[in-house]
């Protein structure tokens, strides 16, 4: 019989905490940690680009996919389809930043001759209603003053944006750089991602499947609100009678995508010209058709749009993607939605993982032998 009393109460236990095995763990997790936190701010720069290429990679990875299957080359196959996506994405950009820069400065320009001649004055004088709020504005602003103002910064504004162009089509290089190699090596990629994800084959599967979806959504949701917002404001462009009702809808519809800007900056200067040329009751029903029904239509329809697709509820929806802009700047369009994808998904694993202790944690793994319902390595991405 062995002597309890022959092994001290204070040996340590081979695998309990404070043990050789238990420390190597904290250290390891230590370290991986820590690289894993560098390697964030190393790619932080890159955010931005690697954003929008992984959104590009989702949307056009069935084009790549029938690609390959003409062409039997995956490098040809990606050169072509980012060849593709660029034109599609670069020349509308272009032709938005040529069309309001030139716009912009010949709006200025009409607007200065108005007030310079005081013609602006005359043409509220018309309008019994609005002739005393001519009068005010006179009395409380420096008019001619502000328009030069505006003027001299529009100028200087249209030379900072050529000079951020270059940075501009950097990010845009970089972003098709990686949109190559996303679509190249998608599949490589996913494998990777699935032996160092500690999921299920199921779960992986749900998580691509999420990621797609999530993207889909983002993209098109943003699609049709724009296409909305630049009918809602080319219809009352048309209404009013002001020039060339379809191109400023377009533009409208387009700026409508980017996440800065917006269809206000067509809509503003617009009614302002209106209202200067005599025109009240038109700007005024130009700014409310604007702010209120064009502007608010996207709070609206977006966070149903997105929220519908992913399963989610609309207050979710409205701050994954505004918290998103507001802590990633345009690329949290994309990464806002997609973190609270991802993380519902791991919330999800550690429920079942809690809620049935015996299965072993969420590092099982379905066997190679029993393949996974939508489990192939390009299935939904």
């Amino acid at each position: 019989m062995t002597d309890p009393e022959a092994t001290p109460a204070s040996a340590p236990v081979a695998n309990g905490w404070g043990s050789s095995s238990q420390m190597h763990a904290l250290v390891l997790m230590a370290l991986t940690l820590g690289g894993l936190y560098l390697c964030y701010r190393l790619a932080s720069p890159f955010l931005p680009a690697l954003a929008w290429a992984l959104a590009l990679a989702v949307l056009f990875a069935p084009a790549q996919r029938w690609l390959e299957a003409k062409l039997k080359y995956p490098s040809v196959a990606a050169t072509i389809n980012v060849l593709i996506v660029a034109v599609i994405v670069v020349l509308p950009a272009t032709f938005i930043g040529d069309r309001l820069i030139s716009e912009a400065i010949s709006g200025a320009e009409t607007i200065t001759a108005l007030v310079d001649s005081g013609q602006w004055r005359r043409n509220l004088e018309a309008y019994p209603l609005l002739a005393p709020a001519g009068h005010w504005i006179e009395r409380q602003f420096d008019l001619p003053g502000m328009v030069n103002n505006v003027t001299a910064w529009l100028t200087n504004t249209a030379a900072s944006l050529a000079r951020e162009s270059v940075l501009q089509l950097i990010g845009v290089v970089l972003t098709f750089y990686m949109l190559f190699y996303f679509l190249r090596d998608r599949r490589a990629i996913l494998r990777l991602l699935r032996s160092l994800l500690p999921l299920s084959e199921t779960d992986m599967s749900r998580l691509f499947a999420d990621v797609g979806d999530t993207v889909h959504a983002t993209v098109y949701g943003t699609l049709a609100v724009a296409v909305v917002q630049g009918t809602l404001g080319g219809l009352m462009f048309w209404w009013l009678g002001l020039p060339a009702p379809l191109l400023w809808g377009i533009v409208m519809g387009l700026l409508a995508v980017v996440p800065v800007l917006g269809a206000f900056i067509v809509w503003i200067p617009a009614a302002i010209f209106l209202l200067l040329d005599g025109s009240g009751g038109k700007a005024l029903l130009l700014a409310l058709w604007g702010g209120i029904v064009v502007g608010g239509i996207d709070n609206l329809l977006y966070p149903m749009l997105v929220g519908r697709r992913l399963k989610m509820h609309t207050v979710i929806a409205f701050v994954s993607i505004v918290g998103g802009l507001i802590l990633f700047g345009s690329s949290g369009l994309i990464l806002g939605p997609l973190i609270f994808a991802i993380t519902r998904l791991l919330l999800e694993v550690w429920s079942r993982r809690n809620a049935s202790p015996s299965v072993g944690g969420i590092s099982q793994r379905t066997p190679a032998s029993a393949p996974v319902m939508g489990a192939t390595d390009d299935s939904s991405l």
